[in-house]
């Protein structure tokens, strides 16, 4: 399975994400230009986190009018799993492919510890390998990690079983602790944590790479990883 990883001016986790999805996970990986018009055969795209073109307008505001993200838009309508951590989060929501929106920290400070989410649905691309309820211990590192949405659009993250990850003790004020939510056609994830810096037991915790894994069985069953 290949792996695209968005690199934007400012990305700095785009590297990690690499890491876990060739050395670690043992797939292949494509850097994607940030200019790039095409997606270039990928099987999956990753957004990764940083601070795409400095944060200087909005988190996320200028990045989506870079020319990969109609690549991806295109990606993502054909049915492509696209994931999208921390700064690739607030892209998403940015460029319109999830609901809501991250503002500021409910203590106005940046935030990195690790934390504990709650998976909330495993009927999705993303945790197929997972188990409901199970906690995945992974770092967070953000300024602006708080999800927000009115509450109509709450209600129907929750009826439609579109919330997948929260936190079990929320560090930043999110609406209904969530942490990772889905669109209505379930293979856009956006996710506040960032699950590539929990891929290996040196790292202080693994649990991340379920994600990771999940996403190469939704694609390549065959190579699907036992629970």
């Amino acid at each position: 399975m290949k792996f695209g990883v968005v690199l934007f001016p400012g990305s700095n986790r785009d590297h990690d994400v690499f890491d876990a999805v060739t050395r670690v996970l043992g797939q292949s990986a494509e850097i994607l230009w940030h200019g790039d018009n095409s997606v270039k055969g990928v099987d999956a795209i990753v957004l990764p986190g940083g601070f795409s073109y400095g944060d200087y307008l909005r988190c996320g505001a200028i990045a989506k009018f870079s020319p990969i993200m109609g690549a991806v838009k295109r990606f993502a309508a054909d049915g492509g799993l696209v994931l999208g951590i921390c700064n690739g989060f607030q892209i998403l929501v940015e460029s319109g492919l999830l609901p809501g929106a991250l503002i500021r920290n409910r203590g106005l400070k940046f935030i990195c510890r690790e934390v504990e989410l709650r998976t909330e649905t495993v009927n999705s691309p993303f945790t197929n390998l997972a188990s409901k309820g199970q906690i995945l211990r992974v770092p967070i590192a953000h300024g602006e990690g708080c999800y927000y949405a009115d509450q109509r659009t709450l209600d129907e993250l929750e009826a439609e079983d579109r919330v997948v990850f929260r936190y079990v003790d929320n560090p930043n004020g999110s609406l209904r602790d969530i942490a990772g939510i889905l669109n209505r056609e379930r293979n856009v994830l956006g996710l506040m944590p960032h699950p590539e810096d929990a891929v290996e037991p040196l790292m202080g915790s693994s649990d991340g790479l379920v994600i990771f894994q999940s996403m190469v069985s939704a694609r390549l069953p065959e190579l699907a990883i036992a629970k």
